[in-house]
């Protein structure tokens, strides 16, 4: 999915033209206005609804078959409540490839976050921050402001539930839920929508990882937020991957401290983690680079000091010590001193250093994995992930195995309805 997000969405994102008259119009099909839009636009041709989800496919030698299955799948969507509008082949860049895009209502939306749980937030954090320690002042300069560290306020959060929808803090129901999770919950509803008809009920036939592997569709996507080399012109659009670009992912930026904050809010709880692990096993490896070039120096201060080299070297010991040769055939005698440089050289890098480096990584290891778990429970207090991989494993079963699978039991410990499949493990562990 990701892979298709940027080279897609920048060509796909600027001026489109109406759906042509293609005889039979398939559900969902808003035929639109051949009018320009702004480049930056993430939204429908009406400048509110959101394009949460983006569909493509071309018209191929097949084009009868997988129409039918596109209908069928189109008007599933809009059966679970989805909206859609689809863009004419003459707006891509190869005149073949049609778009169709998917926006989630508020009912939608809260009726999945509900079913999944999703956190939301409740209550503005009342916790004071933390007093700045002294000599902080040196850290300023791989600072970032504030707005990028921190996008949003801290906030309480708890599991979205649709019957309690008073007591969350929803300003505005288009920006409550942000654009990482209505992509979730698109795609959660995608991967589960079939596409067979109501008369034949053919299980197998569902989902969007299926249409895409039989071609029906070519690819499916979500859209990122306007350009990332510039500022957006729109004030509807959010600005938050020209802001990671700016103050992230150049090279000149590579001193600075990562703000994971907006790549948690932007990507989503999972790509933050990664990048939180990756920016952190970088630091650590800084000391170890560290100990790494003394153990490299004391090897070129030692240079004139190796005895074994220069053993190897004279012509009065290395030249008398004739070596076997290091193949059957082909290779001859050879004497100990033609080694001389290569002695010299694995001196640099294999000395008596060598020992407390070895020791001192040993000791790394130790101290990576124990700072590493303080910092791990860190961020899932802060990011509110403390249940964040058993939810995953509850509600994110793969569609495949719920269509398979639907029988299910209660856990008699922790009263949550289990499935087969994670009974069977536990027998297997006990």
């Amino acid at each position: 999915m990701s892979n298709t997000l940027d080279s897609q969405i920048e060509g796909n994102n600027g001026s489109i033209n109406s759906i042509s008259d293609r005889g039979t119009q398939l559900p969902g099909h808003r035929e639109i206005d051949k009018f320009g839009q702004n480049r930056d636009s993430v939204f429908f041709r009406d400048g509110v609804r959101r394009i949460d989800f983006v569909l493509s496919y071309v018209d191929d030698k097949d084009g009868d078959k997988k129409a039918e299955r596109r209908r069928e799948f189109e008007a599933n969507l809009e059966k679970a409540g989805l909206e859609l509008e689809t863009e004419d082949k003459s707006a891509s860049d190869d005149r073949k490839t049609y778009y169709l895009k998917i926006h989630a209502p508020w009912e939608v939306l809260a009726t999945y976050a509900d079913v999944l749980k999703i956190k939301v937030p409740f209550k503005a954090s009342d916790i004071p921050k933390a007093r700045e320690v002294p000599l902080e002042w040196f850290t300023h300069p791989f600072r970032l402001p504030d707005n990028i560290m921190r996008p949003e306020p801290d906030y309480f959060t708890a599991p979205f539930d649709k019957s309690k929808v008073d007591f969350f803090l929803i300003d505005d129901k288009d920006t409550f839920f942000p654009p990482s999770t209505r992509n979730r919950i698109v795609y959660y509803i995608l991967t589960r929508c079939p596409y067979y008809k109501e008369d034949r009920k053919e299980k197998d036939k569902t989902g969007i990882k299926r249409l895409l592997n039989n071609s029906t569709y070519t690819s499916a996507y979500p859209l990122h937020d306007c350009q990332y080399w510039k500022k957006a012109q729109d004030m509807q659009c959010e600005s938050e991957r020209y802001h990671l670009y700016r103050y992230w992912a150049r090279f000149l930026c590579f001193y600075k401290e990562q703000p994971l904050n907006l790549i948690k809010k932007y990507y989503g709880e999972k790509i933050g983690i990664y990048f939180a692990w990756l920016g952190f096993y970088t630091e650590m490896l800084f000391f170890a680079a560290v100990m790494g070039v003394i153990c490299f120096v004391y090897g070129v201060l030692s240079y004139e000091d190796n005895i074994t080299s220069k053993e190897i070297c004279d012509p009065e010991i290395g030249g008398r010590i004739v070596m076997c040769p290091l193949c059957d055939k082909k290779c001859s005698y050879w004497k100990l001193n033609s080694t001389c440089l290569s002695s010299w050289q694995s001196h640099l890098f294999d000395n008596e250093g060598t020992v407390f480096f070895a020791m001192f990584m040993g000791i790394w290891v130790t101290l990576f994995l124990e700072f590493w778990k303080r910092r791990q429970a860190r961020l899932e207090y802060e990011w509110d992930l403390v249940d964040f991989e058993e939810e995953q494993q509850q509600l994110q079963i793969r569609p495949e195995y719920e269509l398979k699978c639907t029988g299910r039991r209660l856990n008699r410990i922790t009263q949550v309805p289990a499935s087969i499949n994670q009974i069977r493990n536990l027998q297997k562990l006990l």
